[in-house]
């Protein structure tokens, strides 16, 4: 018989979490996913609507994309003993004039701490978007790029990137040195926490 934990229990208030379900157009279906022994913590910013739809976080075009620049397969990404994927909103906030709209700024206030301190084995964070920056990093860089190319100086704990929505193609075009020179910089840093590595 499995035993449940206090990560459990919290998971499960988490999920249950109905705080700003009025202000929901698809009403409230907190998406988040966390086991005792993550190394590895993924912050972005909310569900889009195929993840309110199927529960199952980064499960659209924006999360092959995260995948393919981690450089990990669905079995790895997927497994909360060692990715833990809890974002700055839990649930789909809605469209906007040019996209989904922000994250609820009640969730990360109310859960993250939460869960963190339930984590203990977290070694690295990644910073998807600049929400999750903006609350994580006392000092991020004025624009994403800044920050994003200053990530040496956020580490080891934190490592900010951009989203990598269909969205950004623009940006990801006209900084071209995040795929050349940052992104095998972050499948070092991943590889050498997932098999318990130390930074160089």
């Amino acid at each position: 018989m499995q035993t449940v934990t206090r990560l459990d229990r919290l998971l499960a208030e988490a999920r249950a979490c109905r705080v700003c379900e009025h202000e929901l157009p698809l009403g409230a279906n907190p998406v988040l996913r966390a086991g005792h022994g993550a190394r590895i913590l993924i912050v972005g910013q909310a569900p889009g609507i195929r993840v309110h739809r199927t529960g199952v976080p980064w499960n659209d075009p924006s999360g092959k994309r995260l995948r393919e620049w981690m450089d990990l397969e669905d079995c790895v990404f997927y497994d909360e003993r060692r990715v833990a994927i809890i974002p700055m909103g839990f649930c789909y906030p809605g469209k906007g004039p040019s996209g989904d709209l922000p994250p609820r700024k009640e969730c990360a206030p109310l859960w993250h701490k939460r869960l963190l301190d339930m984590l203990p084995e977290v070694q690295l964070v990644l910073l998807v978007g600049q929400y999750a920056q903006k609350y994580y990093l006392a000092n991020p860089g004025t624009t994403l790029a800044d920050t994003v190319r200053r990530w040496k100086q956020y580490g080891p704990r934190y490592f900010p990137l951009p989203h990598p929505s269909p969205r950004n193609i623009g940006w990801l075009k006209k900084n071209s040195w995040f795929e050349s020179e940052t992104v095998p910089q972050l499948r070092q840093r991943i590889h050498a926490v997932l098999h318990g590595h130390p930074f160089s």
